[in-house]
């Protein structure tokens, strides 16, 4: 027969794996994993993009055909345009056919405000001394400097935004623009203006 104790001993241990039996409060929470698609999308292997071959573009016609700027007329302005483009064997499209690029013109002539700084000398920004080398003025005395002075002055200026676009997407290809001095006369201004619309081509086609 087991001592009291003994038997107290074991109806303790009894109790507490009977306790370890029961219901288990601790219940697993984590969500189900979401299934994975039956088509995924597909990875694109030409990463970054093909550079656009714009050899590719021959023929062109306008997009937005540009108005007149100041003396010159519309007319003058889109066979200026036309002009340069031929210069970089853009074509305008035959009749019947698609062109591959559609070209937009912003023409116009604004007002430019200039700064420049002039140097000027003198007696009145030198001042002269007796110098070291005897009696008498010398030009070791020389203690003066040139004193820059600002001026502004208002200029116009022929102003060119040119903009080329794929005739088939219709999405933007290249784009540039350029300024420069317009003339007084109707004849300057129309040279300036082409000088503008060579000068916006100068980077077509992009290298």
């Amino acid at each position: 027969m087991l001592p009291r104790r003994a038997h107290g001993l074991t109806a303790l241990m009894a109790g507490a794996l009977a306790g370890c039996q029961g219901a288990n409060p601790y219940t697993d929470q984590s969500a189900p994993l979401t299934p994975a698609p039956a088509n995924p999308p597909a990875v694109s292997t030409t990463y970054p993009a093909a550079p656009l071959d714009y050899s590719s573009y021959r023929h062109w016609s306008w997009r937005t055909p540009p108005a007149g700027t100041g003396p010159i007329s519309a007319d003058t302005v889109q066979e200026i345009v036309a002009s340069e483009l031929d210069q970089r064997g853009l074509r305008p499209a035959p009749e019947g056919r698609d062109a591959g690029l559609a070209v937009s013109a912003q023409l116009a002539t604004e007002t430019r405000i200039r700064q420049v700084y002039d140097d000027y000398g003198g007696y009145g920004d030198y001042g002269y001394g007796y110098g070291g080398y005897g009696r008498g003025h010398s030009s070791i005395g020389l203690w003066g400097s040139p004193r820059p002075r600002l001026r502004q002055y208002e200029e116009q200026v022929a102003v060119v935004r040119l903009n080329f676009y794929d005739a088939a997407t219709g999405q933007q290809v290249w784009s540039n623009g350029a300024e420069v001095r317009a003339g007084d006369s109707q004849a300057e201004q129309r040279e300036a203006l082409r000088e503008a619309v060579e000068k916006a081509l100068s980077s077509y086609p992009p290298r």
